[in-house]
């Protein structure tokens, strides 16, 4: 058989040989399709089955290799529907018991005299020894072990697939095909990286002759994961320094005027973040910047900074939040910031009214509103801008690349800043948003406080308002958050409902003696700013609020922060809330009411109770959720590392690897023509799919 060409790689599953339709139908359900996706669906896990071990000296509960003459067999039937298969297998030492269930056609392959190497988990009973369901094979001189007597794959299987029977397909499928797959590295990678070929280290990952030959295949097929990760970012990133985008004015009144205008000084994190910022901004090449950072480490002022050196320079600037809350929230923000500064601002979200829509999109496409702030909204076709310059994208890990570059367009090369209070490690940032170069603002302004966090249980909640009345009495402010609503099409109007009820609870029944107010996503923007004001200057002395607090409020005498039911809640959005308090200069406190169901829920919450440290939060929550769920399907697409434990040290090492080869060959102009095959794995692996930039 020559080298497999693309097509060959990608004939369905249902036409490899001892597969078919029903296997086929069953290995979709797990992602398998093709031959390629088949030769990809690598172990979970091995076995190491080469040593044998006498029966005498077998532990309870152990995993071993044993290897004997079958002595006898029976079958019983102890009730109805159960049949029990029991062969005894001697190995000059002691004697096993081996059962199976109901699989009596297996008999026929135990006679006695017959000698067998048998692998499984042993159960000792007073003094016998038992292998229930055992993977076994035969002895025979001329005959490949494969479920014994090796280092044995161990597959994630699912419904209607069997582990012996899967992997003595596998064993045909690697047998077949293996050797003939064709290289997509160059061969000036494989030799500076020292890697084994890629025919090589998928019959050896799945398997290996020995472990030092496992770990050759692991390194190789983990370097291929982050290298066309890499490679599709590298190609974007290449491809956009091309494009001529906008040179903006740093400096100049408006600026100045913002800046004077902030109540405190930048701290050092903040002013080196900035510098990175300012000299992206008035390069004439576009800007692809991430700026990370805690909770209330300063991302929005300069956003705002960024906002108006494009709006002093002549153009409008697009700010998009994941959902009509973060959006108002946003809008507040910025117009605290902005006030008494001459620019036009307006929000746009799918609630915005038929007539005021008509009005601001009108203004968008005349340049009269300079800058807007918005949801998926502004990606709509009618929506255009006459010189958009800048984009501003809040909490990127709950969007999609897509929404990225939709909005992107709108614009000629504008300049885009992503914003995340999610906060991960530089590897981790490379590896997720390698398109972007990435700024930290490390630390906190001097005044933050720690905040000691508390888990109750529900039913301590009279104990939880005492806490509050004696805050309250030494001068403090308290939020209150309602728990999260579960109906997505209603949500926002029903925890509109559930806070004005818990409110009024609160106020006769609870705290009548106590200044309280409320705080929802339905108010009117200027009713909102209202309640906020009187919450600021300590007209209200409880706050019961839905999530609407959960950005830029900033309200440095509130101290403590109570939010129901907590399990509800993601780590990233707890961490958000928490965030609203330690402000000032009294010590501050979070109580997280509930009565988590699940063990991830109550993971999520110990988290919270023993760090405050966003990094530490996000790594907790990439380990709990898993890259897919933790930054979204939209954000991942097919973001699918097999064998890369982002957690692992050495991974860096070899992320940092990956990335060096991965830019230096994208700047090769040649390498489309002269690896067909690496730009058709890119596009089908890599999370952007189809939305790469044509080279070559």
């Amino acid at each position: 058989m020559s080298a497999l060409s693309w097509a060959d790689l990608n004939q369905p599953v249902r036409f490899i040989k001892g597969f078919g339709p029903v296997r086929a139908e069953t290995l979709a359900k797990v992602g398998v399709e093709t031959l390629l996706d088949l030769l990809g669906y690598y172990p979970r896990a091995y076995q190491d089955r080469r040593f044998l071990v006498p029966i005498p000296l077998l532990g309870d509960g152990q995993v071993a290799t044993i290897q004997g003459v079958v002595r006898a067999s029976g079958e019983s039937r102890p009730r109805p529907g159960l049949r029990l298969l029991k062969v005894v297998l001697d190995d000059g030492r002691g004697k096993a018991e081996l059962t199976w269930y109901n699989q009596p056609y297996l008999k026929k392959e135990f006679p006695p005299g017959r000698e067998l190497i048998v692998s499984g988990k042993v159960t000792r009973r007073y003094g016998a020894v038992q292998l229930n369901t055992p993977d076994w094979e035969p002895v025979d001189e001329d005959r490949d072990p494969l479920h014994s007597g090796r280092i044995v794959p161990i597959y994630p299987l699912t419904a209607g697939l069997g582990q012996r029977g899967f992997r003595a397909k596998m064993r045909d499928v690697v047998d077949r095909y293996a050797a003939f797959l064709p290289e997509f590295l160059p061969p000036s990678i494989l030799k500076e990286e020292r890697l084994l070929p890629w025919k090589e280290a998928l019959a050896a990952i799945h398997f290996p002759e020995d472990d030092g030959r496992l770990e050759q295949a692991r390194e190789r097929l983990a370097f291929e994961e982050l290298f066309l990760l890499q490679l599709g970012f590298a190609l974007r990133w290449h491809g956009r320094k091309e494009e001529k985008g906008i040179a903006f004015e740093v400096e100049g009144p408006l600026l100045e005027q913002f800046t004077g205008s902030l109540p405190y000084r930048l701290t050092e994190g903040q002013a080196q973040a900035l510098e990175e910022l300012k000299r992206e901004l008035r390069s004439p090449k576009p800007m692809n910047r991430l700026l990370q950072g805690e909770v209330g480490s300063g991302k929005t002022a300069l956003a705002v900074y960024a906002i108006l050196a494009a709006v002093q320079s002549g153009y409008q600037a697009a700010l998009m939040a994941p959902t009509e809350i973060l959006a108002g929230q946003n809008y507040m923000v910025l117009r605290s910031f902005l006030h008494g500064i001459p620019a036009q601002m307006a929000l746009l979200t799918s609630s915005t009214k038929s007539k005021e829509r008509v009005t601001l999109l009108e203004g968008l496409a005349d340049g009269s509103i300079q800058i807007v702030v918005g949801t998926h909204a502004l990606l709509e076709e009618g929506v255009r801008f006459r010189h958009l310059g800048l984009v501003v994208i809040d909490e990127q890990h709950r969007f999609g690349v897509m929404q990225r570059k939709l909005l992107r367009a709108k614009g000629a090369s504008p300049d885009v800043l992503v914003l995340t209070a999610t906060p991960i490690p530089r590897s981790l940032a490379l590896t997720l948003y390698g398109d972007l170069d990435v700024s930290t603002i490390q630390g906190l302004p001097a005044n933050r406080q720690p905040i000691t966090t508390y888990l109750m249980a529900k039913e301590r909640i009279e104990e939880v308002y005492q806490f509050i009345r004696r805050e309250v009495g030494e001068g403090g402010q308290t939020y209150i958050v309602c728990p999260l609503v579960e109906e997505k099409e209603r949500a926002e109007e029903l925890a509109a409902r559930a806070a004005t009820s818990l409110m009024k609870d609160l106020q006769s029944s609870v705290f009548p003696d106590l200044s309280l107010g409320l705080l929802h996503g339905r108010m009117g923007g200027n009713e909102k700013e209202a309640v906020m004001a009187d919450f600021k200057e300590r007209r209200i002395q409880v706050l019961v609020s839905t999530t609407v607090v959960e950005v830029g409020v900033d309200v440095p005498n509130a101290n403590l922060m109570v939010i129901w039911d907590a399990d509800r809640f993601g780590l990233a959005q707890l961490h958000q809330l928490r965030g609203r308090v330690g402000r000032g200069e009294r010590k501050s406190y979070c109580v997280l009411l509930a009565n988590p169901k699940s063990e991830e829920a109550r993971r999520r919450l110990e988290v919270m109770v023993s760090t405050q440290d966003g990094f530490a939060i996000s790594a907790e929550d990439l380990k709990i959720r898993g890259p897919g769920e933790f930054f979204g399907t939209q954000q991942s697409g097919s973001f699918d590392l097999r064998l890369v434990n982002l957690f692992d040290p050495s991974a860096y090492k070899l992320l940092d690897r990956a990335r060096e080869a991965a830019f230096r060959l994208a700047q090769d102009p040649r390498w489309l023509e002269v690896y067909p095959l690496l730009r058709q794995l890119l596009t089908k692996r890599f999370p952007m799919g189809n939305d790469l930039p044509q080279v070559g």
